[in-house]
């Protein structure tokens, strides 16, 4: 159901504002499944670089990656950007949440402990639930 609310004053002075969408039934929205979220690490062997993301969509994203779709950002720079790392099957606020931390930790080697240490990753899913 739509709500567009509207002042209560007479017929010239009636100021539309944007609608609101209300939901009436929430058991509606059970069994909805949202796009699940990703977060990822991709490497550049000639930069020796990592890059931290978190997307809905991943294999459309390493597309605007190695195309540069973004021509101005910093997997532009280089061409050999690949698949390092992902955390999958996140919520898009918790692989927000952990590609925060992970950029935070502005470490190489703690990067290379994801991959090495599956524990670690498990610690960050349960942190940021």
């Amino acid at each position: 159901m739509v709500d567009a609310l509207v002042s209560n004053t007479s017929d010239s002075n009636i100021v539309p504002v944007r609608p609101r969408l209300r939901v009436q039934n929430p058991a509606i929205m059970r069994g909805f499944s949202f796009p699940m979220a990703s977060v990822y690490i991709l490497f550049s062997s000639s930069a020796k670089k990592y890059y931290v993301g978190c997307t809905k969509d991943l294999d459309l994203r390493l597309e605007y990656h190695l195309k540069k779709v973004f021509a101005n950002s910093f997997t532009a720079k280089y061409n050999d950007w690949e698949l390092y790392f992902e955390i999958p099957n996140l919520s898009i606020t918790q692989a927000r949440k952990i590609e925060v931390h992970i950029k935070k930790m502005k470490s190489k080697v703690y990067i290379q402990n994801l991959k090495k240490y599956p524990e670690m990753v498990l610690k960050l899913i349960e942190q940021y639930k």
